[in-house]
């Protein structure tokens, strides 16, 4: 599939996911659907540094349990040297929300990355299953502080032997302004069997929300990653600093 194909089936994708989360009446469905310079996951860059289009829907229940489908066109795949044409993410997922009081609120549930294409023989395939917790603590008003732990339960993104992975992940939100919220985060990726892939990753940004459900947002990120290791075959590194602006609409 060529990234021109890839690119005009995201936009379908994301129209379609815009049209239906906007047409649904049954309380408790959300979606939106987003436009980024540069799509960075973990610290790492799954779009060679170029933009992507993204869209997602969830239903959550009044019980606190939910579900979710979400996806991207991706390039890190296509770009590794070889006979691959994926040049997509879906992504399925379903969990639990609760509270233990006004301060103290967790999440547990499953998620799965899959990514749909052709791939030679003897490829391990970068699809991938983990299992999360996380708990966020609201100490001050306009302030969230969040720790979250996630675990593959498959191999990790086409790392061979790398079931039992583990990612750490520290986030801090302040609404500083009505509409305004400084975003930080801090991650660790463990890699099993591949220690020499393993990284710390790093965030800093600002939202801006506006009343009509659109959002614009800047994040500067960061990692430690070793630069030999996370060069593709066009000579980028993937997992050096950037900075990446995004625009989301939410239904």
């Amino acid at each position: 599939m060529s990234s021109i194909q890839s690119i005009h089936r995201i936009r379908i994708a994301t129209a379609a996911l815009a049209l239906a989360a906007s047409s649904i009446a049954q309380a408790g469905t959300s979606g939106s659907a987003s436009l980024t310079s540069d799509y960075v996951f973990r610290g790492v860059s799954q779009t060679n540094g170029d933009p992507a289009l993204q869209g997602g829907i969830e239903y959550a229940h009044d019980s606190g349990f939910y579900a979710g489908v979400w996806g991207s066109n991706i390039s890190w795949l296509s770009d590794i040297p070889g006979d691959i044409s994926s040049s997509l993410e879906l992504d399925g997922y379903l969990g639990y929300r609760g509270k233990v009081n006004d301060v103290l609120s967790y999440d547990v549930g499953a998620l799965t990355y899959y990514y749909p294409g052709d791939f030679p023989d003897g490829f391990s395939r970068a699809d991938t299953t983990e299992i999360y917790a996380g708990a966020t603590v609201t100490p001050v008003e306009n302030l969230s502080l969040g720790l979250k732990y996630s675990y593959a339960v498959t191999e990790l993104f086409g790392y061979v032997g790398s079931e039992g992975s583990g990612y750490l992940d520290g986030s801090a939100n302040w609404t500083f302004s009505p509409g305004w919220t400084l975003n930080a985060h801090y991650g660790k990726q463990w890699i099993e069997d591949n220690k020499d892939f393993e990284y710390s990753d790093w965030k800093l940004g600002v939202t801006k929300a506006f009343d009509n459900g659109f959002s614009i947002a800047a994040a500067y990120t960061g990692t430690d990653a070793d630069d030999a290791l996370y060069t593709n075959a066009f000579g980028n590194k993937i997992a050096d600093d950037t900075v990446a602006l995004t625009l989301t609409k939410a239904f």
